[in-house]
């Protein structure tokens, strides 16, 4: 069952698809808000935030990037991007605008149903002895949602988030895209690797002094990525 109260955005030009997604949602127990173009989703955004937003990306007039950037801007509620096509140069440019996923049209309800439920499990790791784990000016601390570095606070999406929080709770281990796709994202082997390499390059911007040159982060060359001891 969908919790109740869950509501979600579906920005979508296309008048039958948006009625269909429309439907699906609701089929599942969630409250769906509409929005034809990128200027209504970022009224309707402001005046009423939801619990997920879903955004194509060719929208008339804004599109979906600049909306999706305007969301992030706003608040670090999950967003996903749909695209009509699976090129690297528009998922990398839809997440890099501060999307936690994609889909690629045509893509079935079930699917979509299932990458929202995922987004909405990522709440705070739960973890006993509410601990501060230090790294370094680099400190997590699970249980409240605080990331610092250098004695400042951090933002991070709640999948930044996430992310950081499997690597910082297991220093030195090294996780494959494929460990961290399941582990963070829900999607085992038969995820994209990118969602993994985009969310890194976004939260070493913010947690790392020079993030060509990354501290905490790092890339084991050939396995994946471990958060350095």
């Amino acid at each position: 069952m969908a919790a109740v109260g869950t509501r979600i955005l579906t920005v979508e030009d296309d008048e039958r698809i948006r009625t269909s997604v429309k439907l699906a949602l609701e089929d599942e127990g969630w409250q769906v808000l509409e929005a034809e173009t990128g200027e209504d989703a970022i009224a309707t955004f402001t005046r009423e935030p939801t619990d997920v937003v879903l955004i194509d990306i060719m929208l008339p007039g804004i599109d979906g990037f600049e909306v999706c950037r305007s969301v992030r801007r706003l608040s670090d509620v999950p967003i996903i991007m749909v695209t009509a096509r699976a090129d690297t140069h528009d998922v990398v440019a839809g997440l890099e605008a501060g999307a936690d996923d994609y889909l690629t049209k045509p893509f079935v309800p079930k699917e979509l149903s299932a990458r929202i439920r995922a987004l909405l499990r990522r709440a705070r790791p739960t973890v006993p002895g509410n601990p501060r784990l230090r790294f370094g000016d680099l400190e997590v601390v699970p249980q409240e949602g605080v990331v610092t570095r250098a004695d400042q606070p951090v933002h991070l999406t709640k999948t930044e988030f996430r992310l950081l929080v499997e690597l910082a709770n297991h220093p030195g281990t090294v996780f494959s895209r494929e460990d961290l796709l399941e582990k963070v994202w829900g999607h085992g082997v038969f995820g994209d690797g990118r969602l993994v390499d985009v969310h890194v390059r976004r939260l070493r911007t913010k947690i790392e002094a020079d993030p060509a040159d990354p501290r905490h982060v790092v890339t084991v060359r050939g396995l994946g990525y471990k958060l350095q001891p």
